[in-house]
């Protein structure tokens, strides 16, 4: 029984209000560098507040996304290696948006831990502004929880929220037409889906993470904690010298094989996918015998190494592949559009 001399505080259950306070003070000079034109990032007050009139709309739409980083976490915490999550957090939320043709314009974060690390959760912040850099878009606002008793204490959780705009008439997915050619754009490695499965893999082929791949000079806790790839300076870039594009595809969890599909208004038509058309990073084809994986079970769980895919006007495809080249990316005609005669199939690979 607690002594009347001894009164409980919200300190003494776990919780320090104080170390909270700190770190909103260290990490607001970290949140003015994501400040783009119509963003209030004084953070610290109830909401954030963006001003979409500054950036000159004519007729938005609002498009909203969240996300988080998955199981990918768990091999963050073990490898003592948390500087790319934020990275990854942002990249799932604002690939998302531009996948619809919008900018992203802010974002949100939910970081939640059993004891608040400021060390940990500062770093997690920077790398969380590095991906609204990255993305042009403004850091506006989070909540910081600390949860002792529903986390392990070195524990942590993320999650984002991100709102974009794009004008009416340039909403994406336009028609996917039979004779559209797809082209894909190339991932930085397994990005932020199918890690229950990684450690899965890692778990039975008893591998260690701090030991080096076979592959390349990387350990494996490098090469799987590789940030996840943010494609938004390329597709904003691409959309305004183009009206090519019918559709985009975000290359998430259920790989090529359940997500581009989700740009079809119907089920007449079908994706040819060209599966040795592009080069797939060394980490796949080591998941997938270290694990004895099943080629369409990897199909249809990893990106494979295509991060992003364009379905695009086939009249335009070469010259769309030489302005994406001079953006930087490594593209590669990945697939056709064909007819389809069977509604339950709407992606075959070649």
């Amino acid at each position: 029984m607690n002594k009347k001399n001894s009164p409980i505080t919200y300190s003494s259950s776990g919780v320090d209000i104080e170390k909270g306070n700190q770190l909103v003070e260290e990490i607001k000079p970290i949140i003015r560098e994501t400040k783009v034109p119509g963003a209030d990032i004084e953070i610290g007050g109830f909401g954030g507040l963006f001003d979409i009139m500054k950036l000159g709309f004519n007729d938005p739409l609002l498009v909203s996304s969240t996300d988080g980083v998955g199981t990918k976490l768990l091999l963050a915490i073990e490898s003592n290696n948390v500087s790319g999550v934020g990275i990854d957090l942002v990249a799932m939320c604002v690939n998302d948006l531009i996948v619809q043709g919008a900018q992203p314009l802010f974002f949100l974060d939910y970081f939640a831990t059993g004891i608040l690390s400021k060390t940990t959760a500062k770093e997690v912040i920077k790398s969380i502004a590095d991906g609204c850099i990255q993305s042009k878009c403004a850091l506006i606002g989070g909540e910081t929880a600390e949860m002792p008793g529903f986390y392990d204490e070195n524990h942590f959780d993320l999650a984002g929220f991100a709102v974009g705009a794009v004008e009416r008439k340039n909403l994406l997915p336009k028609e996917v037409k039979v004779n559209d050619d797809i082209i894909g754009l190339k991932s930085s490695g397994v990005h932020s889906n199918g890690f229950s499965l990684v450690r899965k893999i890692l778990d039975v082929s008893k591998t260690q993470l701090d030991s080096n791949t076979p592959f390349n000079e990387f350990t494996f806790s490098e090469e799987l904690l590789k940030p996840t790839r943010i494609y938004v300076k390329t597709i904003i870039s691409l959309l305004n010298k183009t009206n090519a594009i019918n559709a985009i595809a975000h290359i998430t969890g259920g790989g090529i094989t359940e997500n581009l599909p989700r740009v079809f208004s119907s089920g007449k038509v079908q994706a040819e996918i060209y599966k040795d058309s592009w080069e797939k990073p060394e980490i796949f084809h080591w998941l997938q015998n270290a694990g004895n994986i099943e080629e369409s079970e990897m199909l249809k769980t990893f990106n494979c190494g295509i991060g992003m895919i364009l379905v695009v006007n086939p009249k335009e495809t070469n010259n769309l592949l030489n302005k994406l080249k001079k953006l930087g990316e490594e593209p590669s005609l990945i697939g056709k559009i064909i007819h389809n005669e069977n509604p339950e199939t709407l992606v075959v690979y070649k």
